[in-house]
């Protein structure tokens, strides 16, 4: 059994759950849903909660009792278990990512282990890929609006354009760690994604639309899609069924983006991820996708 500790917005469980179900594919084994973050008392002003029951995900919630003993932690466990389970965690190798760029202790790691970390990088799963992106299906059809707006991505040269502000402005942690995106950079990337294309139209998605159309001078017809609200599985389909892609430092549009089955996909991200330039986002993107 592979347990995975869930942790952030839905990007980065996507992250997560991706390594792990990568792992637990390779190794024949089970896979199970460390949701002790997501269900207890979170710090900053980001609450998160478990985003991933709209997709085909194969893997179940942890027990408190099974993630305890996998790990060795547990305050209401007895002492000789915890005991016990910190042996066991010690003998199995319940494992922390220590280190942004891909480490290849993760491609040996054995059966019954606890996985913690983000997994930000494609190749923790590549040999899996085509399970991933099944799995990362959204299971309910589209209707609606987003029905209507799915056939209009499919019937245009469509770029979705990811705009990332929220927390990353507004929570003072948050805005240490990572980067904004600027409209140059923006005004760049639209550039690039739309050379060759004959009528592109951008799709728009943000979390502060209204920052967009005071900051960004597009060059090409937009439409906006900011209507999804506490549904992002939906925006994520939405973008994934674009033929291009301009996304921010952002997992979640990096997967609105790796989700695209476009033959002739293109995708523009931003060079500078964190505002720490010490650490190494090289295995971050894809090979192919352009930095900027």
């Amino acid at each position: 059994m592979i347990i995975v500790k869930l942790m952030g917005g839905v990007g980065n469980q996507m992250f997560q759950y991706a390594a792990a179900r990568s792992l637990s594919l390779r190794i024949k084994t089970s896979l199970k849903l460390d949701l002790s973050f997501l269900e207890g008392d979170q710090v900053g002003n980001t609450p998160r909660k478990f985003a991933l029951d709209h997709f085909a995900i194969d893997a179940v919630k942890a027990s408190r009792r099974e993630t305890a003993l996998m790990t060795g932690q547990g305050a209401n466990l007895p002492e000789n278990l915890i005991a016990w389970g910190l042996r066991k965690a010690r003998r199995r190798g319940a494992y922390r990512e220590n280190q942004f760029q891909v480490n290849p202790v993760f491609f040996s790691l054995p059966n019954n282990v606890h996985l913690q970390g983000y997994w930000q990088s494609e190749q923790y799963f590549a040999d899996f890929s085509d399970t991933i992106r099944q799995e990362f299906t959204v299971q309910t059809p589209l209707s609606g609006k987003n029905l209507e707006l799915a056939e209009e991505i499919l019937s245009v040269n469509a770029v979705s354009l990811h705009v990332r502000r929220g927390d990353y402005v507004a929570d003072e942690t948050t805005r240490a760690m990572h980067d904004v995106c600027d409209a140059a950079y923006y005004s760049r990337a639209e550039e690039l994604a739309t050379q060759g294309l004959d009528a592109p139209r951008v799709f728009v998605f943000s979390d502060d639309p209204e920052w967009v159309i005071d900051n960004l001078q597009l060059r090409h017809p937009v439409r906006y899609v900011c209507h999804n609200g506490s549904m992002p599985h939906e925006d994520l389909r939405l973008m994934s069924l674009c033929r291009r892609h301009v996304i921010a430092n952002s997992s979640f549009s990096w997967w609105g983006a790796w989700l695209s089955s476009a033959p002739d996909k293109l995708v523009v991200a931003p060079r500078r991820w964190f505002n720490d330039s010490s650490i190494d986002t090289g295995d971050l993107t894809p090979s192919g996708w352009f930095r900027i």
